[in-house]
């Protein structure tokens, strides 16, 4: 299908100006265009049916950006969403009025401040504002804290639980939201407990919560500290659950396992929880339960100090034998990770109530592991 002889022109004035970028809405038929004069727009007025105009409109947009009517490769889709869009091309993609090249430009490596700020005029979408707050440019420059600012106005009407954590995320990154905006997110996640996963990811060591200590931790600490001074992350790993901090987190994490909302939740608790343990002991059997990793942290109480994790062990036994029970914790929470309930996921697409049924047996294990290191085991 041709434009019509007025579009043409009127798109053809646009485009002979410095643009930055191009977004079309359909449901209006109108084209926007931002230039350093602000922002232009051309109504358009098809002589028949919207989309086979609108693929026209778009092969004008390509002709005279990128030389050639092909328009962007929608059909890359998954390759454009890893990042592999050429850096070079950034502000092209951004000219061409197609949504999934905004998508490419916001998933780019090469993404700066300036391009997210075009990015983001051209498609202000939640799910944009989190790829661009993954990009240390983004968040440092002008554009986080809008960013930032847009993603928690939007928060309460997210409905899927993975984008409400990363986002939460995401937000908590420094300097992009206040203390008080922070606290009322904590506050929030009373009712939807993927926000704590949010904060776990975040600011493990920083929830903002007030907390205490382990009954036992001061005397402990004492024992404790010349080793941690020797580097031990055994001894850093427990001195760090013990205090008040390591109290609050395993207390969310706690809260969290006992009701999960949905299989993204349990994933991304799972994993968190792991990254909070990783320093004790980086090495794990991917294909290991819950069972085995329980029995295995076990059996490593007792392993010789032949490498420097079991030497790490056993030097924590030395100066605190009482505490082999959470020495063991800490080992197998350490472990744990998503491939624990794959096999699970892999048979159920279960919600709720019916899916915490179906992970009990991966979930009350790991439940006593956290209850041991907040003094609540047997």
């Amino acid at each position: 299908m041709e434009l019509t002889a007025e579009d043409a022109l009127r798109l053809n004035v646009m485009l002979a100006n410095v643009l930055y970028a191009v977004r079309i809405d359909e449901s209006s038929m109108t084209v926007y265009a931002l230039s350093d004069q602000g922002e232009a727009s051309v109504k358009l007025n098809p002589a028949g049916r919207d989309d086979p105009y609108l693929k026209a409109v778009r092969e004008l947009l390509s002709s005279q950006v990128l030389g050639s009517p092909g328009g962007y490769p929608v059909f890359l889709r998954r390759w454009t969403r890893m990042g592999q869009a050429r850096d070079n091309s950034l502000e092209q993609l951004l000219l061409l009025g197609e949504p999934e090249a905004i998508v490419a430009v916001v998933h780019a490596a090469g993404l700066t401040d300036e391009i997210a700020r075009k990015a983001w005029w051209a498609m202000p979408v939640a799910d944009n504002a989190r790829r661009m707050l993954e990009n240390a440019c983004v968040v440092t420059g002008m554009m986080g804290a809008e960013l930032a600012e847009f993603l928690v106005e939007y928060l309460p009407f997210e409905t899927e639980h993975r984008a409400m954590l990363e986002t939460v995320r995401l937000v908590l990154q420094p300097g992009l939201i206040a203390d008080e905006l922070r606290d009322k997110l904590w506050r929030s996640a009373k009712r939807k407990n993927s926000y704590y996963v949010g904060f776990m990811d975040a600011v493990p060591d920083a929830l903002p919560e007030p907390g205490k200590p382990r009954p036992d931790w001061q005397a402990l600490e004492v024992r404790l500290q010349p080793l941690v001074n020797d580097g031990n992350p055994v001894a850093a790993q427990l001195c760090r659950c013990l205090s008040d901090r390591g109290q609050v987190f395993l207390q969310t994490a706690e809260a969290v396992t006992r009701k999960p909302n949905n299989q993204d939740v349990v994933v991304e608790l799972l994993k968190s929880v792991q990254n909070y343990f990783a320093p004790v002991c980086p090495n794990s059997d991917s294909g290991a339960d819950i069972e085995t990793i329980i029995s295995d942290a076990d059996a490593l109480l007792d392993v010789p100090a032949v490498c420097p994790t079991t030497e790490a062990v056993q030097n924590v036994l030395a100066a605190v034998p009482e505490c082999r029970n959470d020495v063991r914790a800490l080992l197998a929470l350490a472990w744990v990770g998503e491939p624990l309930v794959n096999p699970i996921f892999a048979r159920t697409d279960a919600i709720g109530s019916v899916m915490r049924k179906k992970i009990e047996p991966v979930m009350t294990p790991l439940l006593q592991q956290i209850e041991q290191l907040r003094g609540l085991g047997g």
